[in-house]
């Protein structure tokens, strides 16, 4: 819908575009919908052949427009990374963007306050640190000439939610130990920071501080459920790797070559064996190629999350996903199926 000037209002599709438009054109005085019938000079509209390239080409073109009255696509910062620095003494962060810099990412993330949580309790929980990148690291077992004690230029290692590698309270190895239980952590290998919330409870109840365990169970909760929840997510990215080919309705069909959740190419669909191949030959040279962290741009985000989104609410569509191009995409879609 489109202003005199020009000017792009609203971006929306429908699988019944005249039904969509009364709706508009019948809205009640004070809906949006009214007011942006009020504003509209005309209205262009196209079609997509099938329901996936229609869904595609709305979020590309809300992104590229930003149209005044979409909502939706807008929101570049509302998605956030976890981010496990590669440093002499890691740092976990969340931060809205990814670079080549040798970290390892997770996400992305739709919800910034809750993963800033998650983030804050597992350092407070395995006591990793994090203080400024330029903080000097001085660990127990690092050879100091003059015999210097350092004291920890935070209150985290006195209080028992920091090792301590820049007072040299902790051995490199120690430290490393920490870091390895984060990355099975985040990954769902390991639940040792609930485990020692767990039995931190434990100890509060036996000893009768009721109120203490009662916190301390909110906080396993809290922790479990964000767990949980990116989990489920990174497990989709992790499996939204294949080439799918969408049933087409009209127009020409497409296929699309997708890696961790973003569409690399977008072709047109085979029409005999040969061309098949070529595709395949295609998807398998891309998914070989190595994935280099800035691949996953914060722009992406919300195609990403729009491709697990689908497939996890229309669970029939992995029947469209070819197998071809390796055994284990095909495995790994599978687990779309059982993800919340």
């Amino acid at each position: 819908m489109i202003a005199p000037g020009g000017r792009v209002l609203y971006i929306g599709k429908s699988v019944r575009v005249r039904a969509r438009l009364l709706s508009y054109f019948r809205a009640p005085r004070g809906e949006k919908a009214a007011e942006i019938v009020a504003h509209t000079h005309h209205v262009d509209w196209d079609y997509a052949p099938s329901e996936f390239a229609a869904l595609l080409l709305e979020m590309r073109q809300i992104r590229e427009h930003r149209p005044a009255f979409n909502v939706q696509h807008k929101r570049d910062g509302a998605f956030c990374f976890i981010k496990l620095t590669r440093e002499e003494a890691p740092r976990l962060l969340v931060t809205f963007e990814v670079r080549d810099d040798g970290a390892s990412y997770y996400g992305p993330f739709p919800a910034p306050l809750r993963v800033r949580e998650l983030v804050r309790e597992v350092a407070d929980l395995l006591e990793l640190r994090d203080c400024a990148r330029t903080t000097p690291v001085r660990f127990a077992d690092q050879l100091d000439l003059f015999g210097a004690l350092h004291t920890p230029l935070c209150l985290r290692a006195d209080v028992g939610r920091c090792l301590g590698p820049c007072a040299g309270r902790c051995t490199r190895a120690e430290y490393v130990t920490r870091i390895q239980a984060t990355r099975r952590f985040l990954g769902g290998q390991t639940d040792l920071p609930l485990a020692i919330l767990r039995g931190r409870m434990e100890r509060a109840s036996a000893r009768r501080d009721y109120e203490y365990a009662a916190a301390l169970r909110d906080r396993l909760q809290r922790l479990d459920a964000a767990r949980q929840e990116l989990l489920g997510l990174q497990g989709t990215v992790e499996g939204l790797s294949f080439v799918y080919e969408p049933p087409a309705w009209n127009g020409a069909p497409a296929v699309y070559i997708v890696r961790r959740g973003v569409v690399h190419e977008e072709l047109p669909a085979p029409r005999d064996d040969l061309e098949r191949s070529g595709i395949v030959e295609r998807a398998r040279a891309l998914f070989r190629r190595r994935y280099v962290a800035d691949a996953v741009r914060p722009t992406q985000a919300a195609e990403i999350l729009l491709l697990a989104r689908w497939f996890r609410l229309r669970p029939a569509e992995l029947d469209n996903v070819w197998q071809e191009p390796g055994a284990g995409a095909r495995a790994h879609l599978l687990t779309l199926r059982g993800l919340g």
